[in-house]
């Protein structure tokens, strides 16, 4: 391997957690980078470690008032030999230990006078936990190793992206999809329904790589059908509803099955307003039932269906671009949410990724009851989901607005760019 420097001793260094090196001369070839891998052989083994940062020093300019006063009368150049004393140290940070094919926790540090090389491929590769038959999201810089991760090892405990706005959360994501559907039947191709608030993985549909893998569902054929609505489903659309009027819905509803199978939401107000329930509680359960009857959403029949939303390799996007009301997103995200869940538990269906752009309006930390009706049914995927292999993959540009329940819950996180000091706050208190 590339031999690039000498660990080095200062007043604290090195210890188990951090290590100095000075930078071995290469010409006008930088030997190594700022965030590089390194590796120093040692009494527990290969000792991984990342470069931190890199000081480039010359004990000649260390006096300012020496520098000014040569540079005055014609540069230090002229009177010592300044190229010969200037040198580079590296800050290093180990990681871990590679002996036998596994990683361990560096309990020693290296010592002073051990060589630094940089960090073998192969060796590189393990330790990072890549695979060579795993999902490609990029590559490592200066080394030329392709990150390649394991698909269940990302998914099967729910995953996060997390970043401020217009640094690649949906990019990142994409790049998954495309992977996820470009993988060989044998290796496993889940199905993935992705939540799409602004119309950002419709594109997958008109790609003609990705056509016949793709299906969207758009404003005008999602639909929910009412003769599949228990009373409990319904109550979580009305976060308002009292414990007398949810039963007596639910006494309504299990009539209206009975007599006409296949009722839509009118007949259930109209059977309300028939019914004999006193006024105080008819009043405003028919209001409510009517303020979801005009959403526009509901229909006899679920559009799409749990069969056509989830198939092996395939995506389904529910576009809710075109849908204006939050509130009326939320009842999309909480019905099919929770069908899907059902039906993976009950193996009707194959295991799947669901995926929640803008997460942080779906399930919010803290907000009223009537916007956060689908808060409910996503911590519960998240508590419960990988079970039965249903994952979650939650994306949002405000960590701090997002359920910590939730993203307590994703052992797989991708953060990339965030500003924001009170997010990533958040997102540390999330994932200790």
């Amino acid at each position: 391997m590339q031999e690039i420097g000498t660990v080095i001793s200062t007043k604290d260094t090195p210890s188990s957690t951090l290590f100095h090196f000075v930078i071995k001369e290469s010409g006008k070839k930088i030997p190594v980078h700022k965030t590089q891998f390194v590796q120093v052989k040692t009494v527990e083994g290969t000792l991984i470690a990342r470069v931190a940062d890199i000081v480039k020093t010359n004990r000649y300019f260390m006096n300012p008032e020496a520098v000014k006063e040569y540079e005055s009368s014609g540069g230090m150049s002229f009177s010592f030999p300044i190229e010969r004393w200037e040198f580079l140290v590296a800050e290093a940070v180990p990681l871990g230990v590679y002996v036998d094919g596994t990683d361990k926790r560096v309990t020693f540090p290296p010592s002073p006078g051990d060589r630094v090389e940089i960090a073998d491929s192969k060796i590189l590769s393990k330790f990072l936990g890549f695979d060579e038959k795993g999902l490609k999201i990029g590559s490592i810089p200066f080394h030329g190793i392709d990150v390649k991760l394991n698909l269940t090892r990302v998914f099967q405990k729910h995953c996060s992206i997390l970043a401020s706005t217009g640094f690649g959360k949906s990019y990142l994501m994409s790049v998954i999809i495309e992977e996820i559907l470009d993988r060989d039947e044998d290796l496993g191709k889940p199905g993935i329904v992705v939540i799409d608030p602004h119309g950002e993985y419709v594109g997958f549909a008109e790609d003609e790589n990705y056509v016949n893998s793709t299906r969207v569902f758009s404003k005008g054929n999602i639909t929910i059908g009412t003769p599949n609505l228990s009373a409990s489903m319904i109550c979580e659309f009305i976060p308002f509803i009292t414990s007398v009027q949810r039963r007596e819905m639910a006494r309504i509803i299990s009539q209206l099955k009975k007599e006409k199978p296949d009722f839509c939401l009118k007949d259930l107000i109209a059977a309300v307003e028939l019914s004999d329930i006193k006024p105080v509680t008819k009043v405003p359960l028919i209001s409510w039932l009517t303020e979801l009857d005009l959403t526009g959403i509901f229909g006899r029949v679920d559009n799409p269906s749990i069969d056509e939303l989830v198939n092996m390799g395939q995506l389904s996007v529910l576009d809710l671009s075109d849908f204006i009301n939050l509130q009326t997103k939320q009842i999309i995200v909480t019905y099919f949410a929770r069908k899907l869940f059902e039906a993976r538990r009950a193996e009707k269906i194959p295991p799947f990724i669901l995926v929640i752009e803008e997460a942080h309006n779906f399930a919010p930390e803290i907000a009223p009851k009537e916007a956060s009706i689908s808060k409910g049914i996503i911590e519960t995927i998240a508590r419960e989901g990988r079970k039965f292999n249903a994952s979650l993959v939650l994306i949002s540009q405000r960590p701090i607005k997002l359920s910590t329940t939730a993203l307590s819950q994703c052992n797989s996180n991708f953060f990339l760019r965030i500003i924001n000091p009170y997010d990533i706050d958040h997102i540390t208190k999330s994932c200790e």
